[in-house]
């Protein structure tokens, strides 16, 4: 536990208080900025609404898929250097090496 000054208490010394943590104390002066700017009410919640996604909006990510020249083989253009050779990351084909 520690004293610490009252955020927004007008005053050089201001009103002290007891604080069980530092944590505690700057969640408390965050909050205390966050009314200030008027992004907070006095109880704590938000003046508009702060853009939340809701889970069923949010889409899985997709692999990247790698792009290359076109396999001969399989025709996705998918075809990579790999080892000093050309390789098909679709299909496995392996072409020209040097």
């Amino acid at each position: 536990d520690f004293m610490a000054r009252v955020p927004g208490l007008p005053g050089e010394g201001g009103r002290l208080q007891t604080y069980p943590s530092t944590v505690a104390y700057l969640a408390t002066l965050i909050l205390h900025r966050y009314r200030t700017l008027g992004i907070l009410d006095a109880n704590g919640q938000p003046m508009n609404a702060m853009g939340i996604v809701a889970i069923d909006q949010v889409r899985p990510l997709e692999p990247a898929t790698l792009r290359g020249k076109v396999c001969p083989e399989c025709g996705n253009p998918t075809i990579i250097k790999k080892d000093g050779c050309e390789y098909c990351t679709s299909c496995g084909h392996i072409g020209a090496c040097g």
